[in-house]
């Protein structure tokens, strides 16, 4: 497998890195690249990708390192995120890890809170819509008994029957 990472050159204290493509297995030392598609001066910040190579050879298959991805996304060359590239001891990362399940569920409370406050308003407002349409009820309904009772009042009288109209006579 191919990958694209720095080989260092330089003298003592005066660092320069060439951008290779080597074999993954072979080492970065060994000075057999298949090859060279840039630099890097880190003294004096300079650097120079061989933008075209580089596309075809990840075209290819070859993968770039951490690093280099980064410099690539930097300059541009390939549209992705950078990744994250110092390396945590194991304490660090557990804790990292502990303050980010924390806040994910602070966030999730907040939310449920968020979510059980909006529900409890809904719930007013209709409990309060129906309490107004209770209340409009009540009077229209009394309006109508009030009116019903003049329309009752007409209601004429039973006539006594005929057999009530008797007298009794005494019997003597």
């Amino acid at each position: 497998m191919l990958t694209i990472r720095l080989t260092r050159k330089g003298k003592k204290n005066q660092p320069f890195f060439r951008v290779v493509l080597v074999d993954k297995r072979s080492s970065s030392k060994s000075g057999k690249s298949i090859e060279d598609l840039g630099y890097v001066n880190p003294l004096t910040k300079k650097k120079s990708f061989n933008k075209e190579r580089i596309l075809h050879w990840m075209s290819k298959g070859a993968k770039p390192s951490e690093t280099i991805h980064n410099w690539l996304v930097t300059e541009k060359i390939i549209d992705a995120k950078k990744m994250h590239v110092s390396k945590l001891s194991k304490k660090k990362q557990t804790e990292i890890a502990k303050a980010k399940a924390d806040t994910e569920a602070e966030e999730k409370a907040k939310v449920e809170a968020e979510a059980k406050a909006k529900e409890d308003a809904i719930a007013a407002k209709k409990a309060e819509e129906e309490a107004k349409k209770a209340e409009q009820e009540k009077p229209a309904s009394a309006e109508s008994s009030v009116e019903a009772k003049p329309a009752e009042a007409p209601v004429q009288e039973e006539q006594p029957k005929p057999e009530e109209s008797k007298e009794e006579t005494p019997a003597e």
